[in-house]
């Protein structure tokens, strides 16, 4: 799988230290020094400044905010969106030669990687200073810039809010065969099945994850078709990330379906966020992208085109959305999330994947 490819030489580049990866099937890739084509969303620059952001979020979430930065401040912007956990990949294959000057993932865990390959620059403490510390990397080398929570939502006809689980652990009990969704695939659930193994160590959640798998899960493609399948009853509770109920309640007022959060791990808060290639040339410009994207102004398009939590310290969350305090995980250093490749290996242990 393409996905496993592209985290094997993450972790392996990790690993090795070097740019010379083994892939998964044993064999050897010739590493590539000419970097891929960028997609362009600039077009005279008015300053003489360029900037080179590799994008792990989709242009149709951020496209439009970074359109706005550039006419705003001159700077000529080139976007190369793709996947995270490619687009990681492609930063350590590329080495000192890559032309990304910020790096906009998807997860934390990709940027710690970033940080522990030694590939991204200390951010200044006025940037830093505008996010919780649990949203950024206790390095300050990353910065989060929304807080996307992970829950476990329900169909309220099928579920009575007291019923729901109070924790994830719960989930193995035989009384829910039948009744989950997950989705194994899925980028945002291998990340908190990572931050499960750091949690409850390999063992236990290995064990969780057999449990589950023995209620027979109905599995899908994402987190989207998750909802959907809560809203028709078709599933009595499923793990996906708080704004996509957010964003088929907006359409669906009347959809059977809301929001629990357990009291661990199954409501971690990671965070997309970004961080600054250690070989820019173009310093002050990559703060300045950084300083807008957690401005008032960013921040609120956040909370309101997507639905996710604004982390800057004053501008507040919508108000259908439980306060960030008020959600219960157990603290961890976001940046330890790399591990997505063990993570990988423990789904197909199980036959998950």
């Amino acid at each position: 799988m393409k996905r496993r490819k592209l985290l094997s030489l993450l972790g392996l580049f990790l690993a090795s230290g070097g740019l010379v990866v083994a892939c998964s099937n044993g064999t050897t890739p010739t590493a590539t020094t000419e970097p891929e084509p960028v997609a362009t969303t600039a077009t005279t620059p008015t300053t003489g400044e360029q900037l080179v952001v590799y994008s792990g979020r989709n242009e149709n979430l951020v496209g439009s905010l970074i359109e706005q930065f550039k006419t705003e401040t001159g700077i000529d912007i080139q976007v190369r969106y793709g996947d995270t956990a490619e687009l990681a990949a492609a930063i350590l294959e590329e080495g000192e030669n890559t032309p990304a000057d910020v790096f906009f993932a998807q997860d934390a865990g990709a940027l710690g990687a970033m940080q522990k390959a030694d590939r991204t620059a200390k951010l200044p403490e006025d940037i830093l200073n505008k996010v919780e510390s649990r949203y950024r990397s206790p390095e300050g080398e990353w910065v989060g810039i929304t807080g996307r929570v992970r829950t476990l939502d329900y169909n309220t006809n099928l579920v009575q809010p007291e019923e729901v689980p109070q924790s994830i652990l719960e989930l193995t009990d035989p009384k829910w065969d039948g009744k989950i969704g997950w989705a194994p695939s899925n980028g945002s659930f291998q990340a908190f099945v990572t931050a499960l193994r750091l949690s409850l160590g390999e063992e236990q959640t290995k064990a969780w994850l057999e449990g589950v798998q023995a209620n027979n899960p109905k599995v899908y493609p994402k987190n989207t078709a998750i909802v959907e399948a809560l809203s028709r009853g078709e599933i009595a509770v499923g793990f996906v990330n708080h704004y996509y109920l957010e964003k088929f309640k907006a359409e669906n007022p009347e959809a059977p379906v809301a929001h629990s959060f357990p009291n661990d791990v199954g409501s971690l808060v990671n965070v997309a966020g970004v961080s600054i290639l250690e070989n820019t040339d173009n310093l002050a410009a990559s703060q300045q992208f950084v300083n807008f994207m957690l401005s008032p102004k960013a921040q609120e398009y956040f909370t309101q085109e997507t639905y996710e939590y604004p982390l800057t310290t004053g501008v507040v969350a919508a108000k259908t959305l439980k306060p960030l305090s008020d959600i219960k995980y157990p603290d961890m250093d976001l940046s330890n999330l790399d591990d997505l490749e063990g993570t990988l290996k423990l789904l197909e242990e199980t036959g998950i994947l």
